[in-house]
């Protein structure tokens, strides 16, 4: 985590630098903008958070194991996809429990599966894609990626399964 946070200050830094070189106080506004969704934001995470690290010590570890874990198999794989697809939030929300799942016991496959089901499903955007494109674009974009998030949670458990991610 370090690597990236020192990657995202520099940028942050320097994209504050050319906003005050510009002399019109753009600096001062996109800190302003940054608050603004920082507040927005933050119980988002604080939830997120609360729920990951409440999974890794109520939900037992054999549980995890039997129903998402390394031996849960394909079974495992199309429960990380079915509920992926149903997570609601965007990725400070995913990615927290995600992790907490990983480090006590899912599946590499599982949660890649999880991921990319939450990624290309979104059961909670259905209807305002379904409002702004329409229902019959809706229907081609699900059905086109309906079997990538179980492909995908196959391919990382064949590649991926004896490796330590967390």
């Amino acid at each position: 985590m370090l690597i990236p946070t020192i990657i995202m200050g520099v940028i942050a830094i320097v994209l504050l630098f050319i906003g005050y070189q510009k002399g019109g106080g753009e600096h001062i506004l996109g800190l302003k903008s940054a608050g603004n969704l920082l507040l927005q934001i933050i119980p988002l995470l604080i939830f997120a958070f609360i729920i990951a690290g409440m999974v890794q010590h109520l939900i037992p570890t054999e549980m995890i194991s039997q129903w998402v874990g390394a031996g849960s198999g394909f079974r495992g794989i199309l429960i990380g996809a079915g509920i992926g697809g149903l997570m609601p939030g965007g990725p400070y929300v995913c990615l927290p429990i995600a992790a907490g799942l990983l480090r006590v016991g899912a599946s590499v496959g599982t949660m890649v599966a999880f991921i990319t089901a939450w990624s290309l499903w979104a059961v909670a955007r259905l209807p305002l894609e379904i409002g702004i494109i329409g229902w019959k674009f809706t229907l081609i974009r699900l059905a086109c990626t309906f079997f990538f998030p179980p492909i995908a949670g196959l391919i990382a458990n064949l590649f991926f399964s004896r490796t330590s991610v967390i």
